[in-house]
C-alpha cells in the first residue's frame, strides 16, 4: 500500500483573514503565511499589525459600505481559504442587554460573517475552487451564559450557519467548518475581564485567573492554539471534514 500523507503546505493558496489585528486573527495570518500562502487581511485599522506580509485593507464590517467594499474585494481576490474571524464582545443579561447591543453584536458577529462567507462561497463556485471556509464560533455558542446573552446567541448562529453552508456547498467540494475557542489569552481579555469585574463585582484580573484555573488542562489557551487548528482546516489534512465545529478549549466543553 502506498502512503501519501496529505500536505499542510499552503503554497499558491490565497487566504483571507477578517479581524486580523486581534490575537487569533494575527496568529492565523502568520501561520498561513509561514506555510506559503498569499495572505489578505482586514480589520478596523489601516495597517496590519501581525508579523507577516499581507495585503491589508481597513474596513468596518458593521457599516453597509464597509461590508460592500469587503464583498467586492473578495470577488477580486478569488480566495481559496477564508478565516471568518471578525467579532465583537459585550455583556448583559436578558434584563440588561438592549437592542442597541443586539444590533452591534449581530451586525458584526452574524450579519457580516454571513456576508463574508456567502461572498467567498460565490467566488469559489465561480472560479471552480474547492476551497475551505473557516468560521470563528466560541464555547459560548454551545450554551447560554447569564451575563452574555447576545454574544452567546451570535456564536450559536455561527455554528448553525456553518452546518447549513457546508451542506449547501458540499456538491462543489467546498468545505465549511468552525472553530470553537474556549478561554484564549488574547488582548481582548483585558476588556472582557473589566466587564466581568463590573458585572460580578470582582477585582481586575480575578476573572481571568479564575477561568484559566477552571479549564481542565489548567490554563488559558493561546492564539497559536487556534491558528494551528485553522491551518489544519485550511489544508488538505482536513479534506474529508466539513460541517464540523472543532473545540479548542482545553476540555471546557464536552460533546
Amino acid at each position: 500500500m502506498t502512503f501519501n500523507p496529505a500536505p499542510t503546505d499552503l503554497s499558491g493558496k490565497r487566504c483571507f483573514v477578517t479581524g486580523a489585528n486581534g490575537g487569533i486573527g494575527a496568529s492565523a495570518a502568520e501561520h498561513f503565511a509561514a506555510l506559503g500562502a498569499q495572505v489578505f487581511t482586514t480589520d478596523l485599522g489601516d495597517q496590519f499589525e501581525g508579523n507577516c506580509q499581507s495585503e491589508h485593507r481597513g474596513l468596518n464590517l458593521l457599516s453597509d459600505q464597509g461590508l460592500e467594499d469587503c464583498k467586492s474585494w473578495i470577488a477580486d481576490m478569488k480566495p481559496d481559504v477564508i478565516f471568518n474571524n471578525a467579532a465583537i464582545f459585550d455583556m448583559g443579561s436578558v434584563l440588561e442587554a438592549d437592542l442597541a447591543q443586539y444590533d452591534r453584536l449581530f451586525g458584526v458577529n452574524v450579519r457580516a460573517a454571513y456576508a463574508v462567507m456567502q461572498s467567498a462561497a460565490q467566488s469559489m463556485v465561480k472560479e471552480g475552487k474547492q476551497g475551505s471556509i473557516i468560521n470563528l464560533a466560541s464555547q459560548a455558542g454551545h450554551r447560554g451564559e447569564a451575563l452574555v446573552a447576545h454574544y452567546c446567541a451570535t456564536k450559536a448562529a455561527i455554528i448553525s450557519y456553518t452546518q447549513s453552508a457546508a451542506l449547501a456547498l458540499a456538491p462543489y467540494k467546498i468545505r465549511v467548518n468552525a472553530i470553537s475557542p474556549g478561554v484564549i489569552d488574547t488582548p481582548m481579555w483585558k476588556d472582557v475581564d473589566a466587564l466581568f469585574a463590573k458585572f460580578e463585582n470582582k477585582e481586575i484580573g480575578q476573572k481571568k485567573r479564575e477561568v484559566g484555573e477552571e479549564v481542565p488542562l489548567g490554563y488559558m489557551g493561546s492564539p497559536e492554539d487556534v491558528a494551528r487548528t485553522a491551518v489544519f482546516l485550511a489544508s488538505d489534512q482536513s479534506q474529508y471534514i466539513t460541517a464540523q465545529t472543532i473545540s479548542v478549549d482545553g476540555g471546557n466543553v464536552l460533546r
